[in-house]
Protein backbone atom coordinates (compact mmCIF):
# COMPACT_ATOMS: atom_id res chain seq x y z
CA UNK A 1 0.00 0.00 0.00
CA UNK A 2 1.39 3.40 -1.01
CA UNK A 3 2.03 6.02 1.65
CA UNK A 4 1.91 9.76 1.14
CA UNK A 5 3.09 12.94 2.83
CA UNK A 6 2.63 16.68 2.28
CA UNK A 7 5.70 18.92 2.42
CA UNK A 8 5.78 21.46 5.27
CA UNK A 9 6.27 24.29 2.75
CA UNK A 10 2.90 23.56 1.12
CA UNK A 11 1.12 23.38 4.48
CA UNK A 12 2.68 26.67 5.51
CA UNK A 13 1.51 28.43 2.36
CA UNK A 14 -2.00 26.91 2.44
CA UNK A 15 -3.43 26.46 5.95
CA UNK A 16 -5.81 23.52 6.05
CA UNK A 17 -4.27 21.91 2.96
CA UNK A 18 -5.32 18.28 2.71
CA UNK A 19 -5.14 15.41 0.23
CA UNK A 20 -7.28 12.32 -0.21
CA UNK A 21 -5.13 9.25 -0.80
CA UNK A 22 -6.88 6.06 -1.92
CA UNK A 23 -5.03 2.89 -2.96
CA UNK A 24 -6.84 0.16 -4.90
CA UNK A 25 -5.82 -3.47 -5.22
CA UNK A 26 -6.94 -6.30 -7.53
CA UNK A 27 -8.95 -4.07 -9.85
CA UNK A 28 -10.02 -4.73 -13.45
CA UNK A 29 -9.87 -1.78 -15.86
CA UNK A 30 -11.59 -1.84 -19.25
CA UNK A 31 -14.15 0.06 -21.29
CA UNK A 32 -16.55 2.08 -19.17
CA UNK A 33 -19.83 0.24 -18.54
CA UNK A 34 -22.97 1.71 -20.04
CA UNK A 35 -24.13 2.75 -16.57
CA UNK A 36 -21.13 5.09 -16.24
CA UNK A 37 -21.50 6.42 -19.78
CA UNK A 38 -25.18 7.15 -19.15
CA UNK A 39 -24.57 8.89 -15.83
CA UNK A 40 -21.77 10.92 -17.36
CA UNK A 41 -23.96 12.08 -20.24
CA UNK A 42 -26.88 13.00 -17.99
CA UNK A 43 -24.60 14.86 -15.60
CA UNK A 44 -22.87 16.89 -18.31
CA UNK A 45 -26.23 17.77 -19.85
CA UNK A 46 -27.54 18.95 -16.47
CA UNK A 47 -24.43 21.14 -15.99
CA UNK A 48 -25.04 22.85 -19.33
CA UNK A 49 -28.69 23.49 -18.49
CA UNK A 50 -27.75 25.34 -15.28
CA UNK A 51 -26.24 28.21 -17.29
CA UNK A 52 -23.43 28.81 -14.80
CA UNK A 53 -19.87 30.04 -15.08
CA UNK A 54 -16.94 28.08 -13.57
CA UNK A 55 -16.61 30.72 -10.85
CA UNK A 56 -20.12 29.81 -9.67
CA UNK A 57 -18.76 26.53 -8.27
CA UNK A 58 -17.31 27.28 -4.80
CA UNK A 59 -14.61 24.61 -4.95
CA UNK A 60 -13.43 25.86 -8.35
CA UNK A 61 -12.91 29.31 -6.84
CA UNK A 62 -11.29 27.84 -3.74
CA UNK A 63 -8.76 25.81 -5.71
CA UNK A 64 -7.89 28.84 -7.82
CA UNK A 65 -7.09 30.54 -4.51
CA UNK A 66 -4.93 27.55 -3.51
CA UNK A 67 -2.94 27.97 -6.73
CA UNK A 68 -2.49 31.68 -6.05
CA UNK A 69 -1.24 30.96 -2.51
CA UNK A 70 1.32 28.55 -3.97
CA UNK A 71 2.48 31.12 -6.53
CA UNK A 72 0.79 29.57 -9.59
CA UNK A 73 -1.33 31.73 -11.90
CA UNK A 74 -4.65 29.80 -12.19
CA UNK A 75 -5.56 31.61 -15.39
CA UNK A 76 -2.39 30.36 -17.09
CA UNK A 77 -2.30 26.93 -15.44
CA UNK A 78 -5.87 25.97 -14.65
CA UNK A 79 -6.78 23.31 -12.10
CA UNK A 80 -7.78 20.20 -14.08
CA UNK A 81 -11.31 20.30 -12.66
CA UNK A 82 -11.84 23.80 -14.03
CA UNK A 83 -10.42 22.81 -17.41
CA UNK A 84 -12.84 19.86 -17.59
CA UNK A 85 -15.77 22.01 -16.54
CA UNK A 86 -14.96 24.70 -19.10
CA UNK A 87 -14.79 22.06 -21.82
CA UNK A 88 -18.22 20.72 -20.87
CA UNK A 89 -19.77 24.19 -20.61
CA UNK A 90 -18.62 25.04 -24.14
CA UNK A 91 -20.49 22.00 -25.45
CA UNK A 92 -17.48 19.77 -26.04
CA UNK A 93 -17.71 16.11 -25.11
CA UNK A 94 -15.03 14.27 -23.16
CA UNK A 95 -13.68 11.36 -25.19
CA UNK A 96 -13.78 8.04 -23.32
CA UNK A 97 -10.37 6.63 -22.38
CA UNK A 98 -10.94 3.66 -20.08
CA UNK A 99 -13.13 2.97 -17.07
CA UNK A 100 -10.61 4.27 -14.51
CA UNK A 101 -9.97 7.56 -16.31
CA UNK A 102 -13.63 8.06 -17.19
CA UNK A 103 -14.77 7.51 -13.60
CA UNK A 104 -12.02 9.85 -12.40
CA UNK A 105 -13.25 12.56 -14.78
CA UNK A 106 -16.81 12.02 -13.56
CA UNK A 107 -15.71 12.53 -9.95
CA UNK A 108 -13.75 15.65 -10.90
CA UNK A 109 -16.80 17.20 -12.55
CA UNK A 110 -19.26 16.07 -9.91
CA UNK A 111 -17.22 17.44 -7.01
CA UNK A 112 -15.53 20.30 -8.94
CA UNK A 113 -12.12 19.18 -7.64
CA UNK A 114 -8.86 18.08 -9.28
CA UNK A 115 -8.23 14.35 -9.03
CA UNK A 116 -5.50 12.10 -10.38
CA UNK A 117 -5.64 8.33 -10.97
CA UNK A 118 -2.36 6.47 -11.45
CA UNK A 119 -1.05 2.96 -12.10
CA UNK A 120 0.47 2.22 -8.69
CA UNK A 121 2.95 -0.27 -10.19
CA UNK A 122 4.51 2.61 -12.13
CA UNK A 123 5.07 4.65 -8.94
CA UNK A 124 8.48 4.06 -7.37
CA UNK A 125 8.13 4.04 -3.59
CA UNK A 126 6.09 6.43 -1.48
CA UNK A 127 4.63 9.75 -2.60
CA UNK A 128 5.30 13.30 -1.50
CA UNK A 129 3.07 16.26 -2.38
CA UNK A 130 5.31 19.31 -2.75
CA UNK A 131 6.24 22.25 -4.92
CA UNK A 132 8.18 21.30 -8.02
CA UNK A 133 11.83 22.16 -8.60
CA UNK A 134 13.81 22.83 -11.77
CA UNK A 135 14.42 19.10 -12.31
CA UNK A 136 10.73 18.19 -12.21
CA UNK A 137 9.83 17.63 -15.85
CA UNK A 138 7.71 14.98 -17.51
CA UNK A 139 5.81 14.17 -20.66
CA UNK A 140 2.24 15.15 -19.90
CA UNK A 141 -0.93 13.40 -20.97
CA UNK A 142 -1.43 16.43 -23.23
CA UNK A 143 1.67 15.36 -25.20
CA UNK A 144 3.76 18.30 -24.01
CA UNK A 145 6.97 18.36 -22.01
CA UNK A 146 5.84 19.89 -18.74
CA UNK A 147 8.22 21.84 -16.53
CA UNK A 148 6.67 21.74 -13.07
CA UNK A 149 8.98 24.10 -11.21
CA UNK A 150 7.01 26.06 -8.64
CA UNK A 151 3.82 24.07 -9.22
CA UNK A 152 2.09 21.58 -6.94
CA UNK A 153 3.30 18.08 -7.83
CA UNK A 154 3.12 14.49 -6.67
CA UNK A 155 6.56 12.87 -6.61
CA UNK A 156 8.07 9.43 -6.11
CA UNK A 157 11.70 8.28 -6.07
CA UNK A 158 12.01 9.07 -9.79
CA UNK A 159 10.63 12.61 -9.50
CA UNK A 160 7.35 14.30 -10.35
CA UNK A 161 4.62 12.20 -11.98
CA UNK A 162 1.40 14.14 -11.40
CA UNK A 163 -0.22 17.43 -10.50
CA UNK A 164 -3.66 19.04 -10.30
CA UNK A 165 -2.85 20.64 -13.69
CA UNK A 166 -1.87 17.69 -15.90
CA UNK A 167 -0.48 14.22 -15.15
CA UNK A 168 2.42 12.33 -16.69
CA UNK A 169 2.35 9.51 -19.21
CA UNK A 170 4.74 7.52 -17.00
CA UNK A 171 2.09 6.60 -14.44
CA UNK A 172 -1.07 6.82 -16.56
CA UNK A 173 -3.83 4.26 -16.12
CA UNK A 174 -4.18 1.59 -18.80
CA UNK A 175 -6.31 -1.52 -19.08
CA UNK A 176 -3.31 -3.53 -17.83
CA UNK A 177 -3.31 -1.82 -14.42
CA UNK A 178 -4.26 -4.01 -11.45
CA UNK A 179 -3.27 -1.58 -8.68
CA UNK A 180 -4.08 2.13 -8.62
CA UNK A 181 -3.53 5.26 -6.59
CA UNK A 182 -6.19 7.96 -6.42
CA UNK A 183 -5.09 11.44 -5.33
CA UNK A 184 -7.92 13.84 -4.50
CA UNK A 185 -7.02 17.52 -4.04
CA UNK A 186 -9.49 18.41 -1.33
CA UNK A 187 -10.57 22.01 -0.61
CA UNK A 188 -8.87 23.37 2.54
CA UNK A 189 -12.27 24.50 3.86
CA UNK A 190 -13.64 20.93 3.94
CA UNK A 191 -13.85 19.59 7.48
CA UNK A 192 -11.94 16.30 8.06
CA UNK A 193 -15.14 14.38 8.85
CA UNK A 194 -16.75 15.51 5.59
CA UNK A 195 -13.52 14.80 3.72
CA UNK A 196 -13.54 11.22 5.01
CA UNK A 197 -17.14 10.80 3.86
CA UNK A 198 -16.28 12.11 0.40
CA UNK A 199 -13.31 9.76 0.07
CA UNK A 200 -15.43 6.81 1.18
CA UNK A 201 -18.08 7.55 -1.44
CA UNK A 202 -15.43 7.87 -4.17
CA UNK A 203 -13.77 4.60 -3.16
CA UNK A 204 -17.09 2.77 -3.03
CA UNK A 205 -18.13 3.86 -6.52
CA UNK A 206 -14.69 3.13 -7.98
CA UNK A 207 -14.68 -0.43 -6.60
CA UNK A 208 -18.27 -0.98 -7.70
CA UNK A 209 -17.06 -0.46 -11.26
CA UNK A 210 -13.60 -2.07 -11.00
CA UNK A 211 -13.88 -4.61 -8.21
CA UNK A 212 -10.99 -5.04 -5.82
CA UNK A 213 -10.50 -3.31 -2.49
CA UNK A 214 -9.70 0.21 -1.37
CA UNK A 215 -7.63 1.70 1.44
CA UNK A 216 -8.36 5.33 2.35
CA UNK A 217 -6.07 7.89 3.99
CA UNK A 218 -6.53 11.60 4.63
CA UNK A 219 -3.23 13.47 4.45
CA UNK A 220 -3.03 16.71 6.44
Amino acid sequence: MKKGTISPAVKQLVPGFKIGFITYHHIAVGDSPQMIKGRFQLFTESIRLEDKQPSDWPYIKEYRDVFKSLGTDPSRYRPASEALLRRVLTGKDLSPVNSAVDVNNFFSLRHALPLGIYDAKMIDGDVEIRLGNAQDEYEGLNGRLMNMEGKLVSCDAKGAFGSPIVDSKRTMMTEQAKEALHIIYLPPSLEPENAEQLLTSIAQMFTQVHGGEAHIALLT
